[in-house]
């Protein structure tokens, strides 16, 4: 006889023994779709790769900007500064046509539009922003203005 009431049908072993394979799966009264019709309810909205990774660093000379855009082309990434010191750094993966004739078992490499804004300070130089791309990463290097320092002048004190 039971000490704890089964609230999982009318089954002999206990969940809380280790070696019973008499199991409750929660899951197993849900049907989960195919990740090919997955594929077909996506768009490029709700699938956007928006887990772009950008390190902002500043050095003496320059802010440093680099984005892990894996798979990416330069044609593809679109760099741009506007008037209020905002850098914008935009790209986006299309998704790749599925042959009617293949089972896809995995679907996770994302597609879709991904677009970062950075406000950058007041101390730079936006008309020579310079932008490379080697093996999937873009790094955008924003030159720092010289901060002109004040010119302190001693004024003498008297009697």
């Amino acid at each position: 006889m039971a000490m704890i009431p089964s609230f999982f049908g009318n089954r002999r072993s206990s969940i809380f023994d280790p070696f019973s394979f008499d199991v409750w799966d929660p899951f197993k009264e849900f049907t989960f779709p195919s990740s090919s019709s997955l594929l077909a309810t996506q768009t490029s909205e709700t699938s956007a790769f928006v887990n772009t990774r950008i390190d902002w660093k500043e050095t003496p000379e320059a802010h440093v900007f680099k984005a892990d855009l894996p798979g990416l082309k330069k044609e593809e990434v679109k760099v741009e500064i506007a008037d209020d010191r905002v850098l914008q750094i935009s790209g986006e993966r299309n998704v790749e046509k599925e042959d009617r004739n293949e089972t896809c078992h995995r679907v996770e490499r994302s597609s879709g539009k991904s677009m970062r804004r950075f406000r950058l300070p007041e101390n730079v130089k936006m008309d020579q922003v310079k932008a490379a791309m080697e093996n999937g990463v873009l790094t955008v290097t924003v030159p720092k203005a010289e901060v002109k320092k004040p010119d302190v002048k001693a004024v003498e004190i008297s009697d």
